[in-house]
């Protein structure tokens, strides 16, 4: 989707982008095909060459941040077909819902095709470095919750790109949390962990340092599902969006 993308020029919107599908202009390769031969709909329109020539050189160079910073968030999940291999998924437990007052007590991330759990008091302070790799962050209501704690906890943490599953997988007609959306779609935990939610998440939390046996394992089993099952739903969100983005030709 992304280099069939032109919302990221200054002054174009999603309704000038859809007038440049239905003129036969998909992709930045053909706009500057039909630019060298003076055959652009419009002489507007030209202004456009040098950004999208630079987009092409982003893409080769593999910079997110390039396009993180001219997408507008609710867009950026345009970016995940063309960078799905710098991609990081994230997801965080705590002991409670502030940012301020409450604190993280595992990050769960999967990149690279590995999960990778930092736990509080054991390896939690290991986190930027295991993401610093993957500048592309993916959650589930991450901007409202997830990346509140991250950046309070760790000032440095600061991803080029972020792309929200929540609202993205919204406009797709899918509301809800997580596991709703999960059962919705097909995705099934497993039996002992589908009652398993966020206050439970903390309860275990609370009995771990208590010093239950098992409660840290099934949190971080917990934590693992969590993030293990946003990469299909960032594939679906990926496949099925340009539709409702108003792509009408074959790409």
């Amino acid at each position: 989707m992304l280099k069939h993308t032109f919302i990221h020029a200054e002054g174009i919107g999603p309704a000038t982008e859809k007038k440049l599908w239905e003129a036969g202009i998909h992709t930045w390769e053909h706009f500057l095909a039909r630019h060298s031969q003076g055959k652009l709909p419009n002489r507007k329109f030209e202004r456009l060459t040098p950004l999208l020539e630079e987009s092409l050189l982003a893409i080769r160079r593999r910079d997110v941040g390039f396009f993180g910073t001219r997408l507008k968030s609710s867009d950026q999940w345009r970016m995940y077909g063309e960078f799905a291999t710098q991609a990081a998924f994230v997801d965080i437990e705590t002991t409670g819902l502030s940012p301020e007052f409450d604190q993280i007590t595992v990050v769960g991330l999967l990149a690279g095709g590995h999960f990778h759990a930092f736990v509080q008091g054991r390896n939690l302070d290991k986190f930027p470095d295991a993401i610093a790799k993957f500048p592309l962050v993916v959650t589930f209501n991450g901007a409202q919750f997830d990346l509140q704690f991250l950046r309070r906890r760790f000032p440095q943490f600061n991803p080029l790109a972020h792309i929200d599953l929540r609202y993205a997988l919204s406009k797709l007609g899918h509301q809800g949390g997580l596991k709703q959306i999960e059962r919705t779609l097909g995705i099934i935990r497993p039996e002992h962990l589908r009652e398993v939610d966020g206050y439970e998440a903390v309860r275990l939390w609370s009995a771990h340092r208590r010093g239950t046996a098992g409660a840290l394992d099934r949190l971080l089993e917990y934590c693992r599902h969590d993030v293990v099952n946003m990469k299909p739903l960032a594939e679906r969100v990926a496949a099925e969006m340009p539709k409702v983005a108003g792509v009408t030709s074959p790409f």
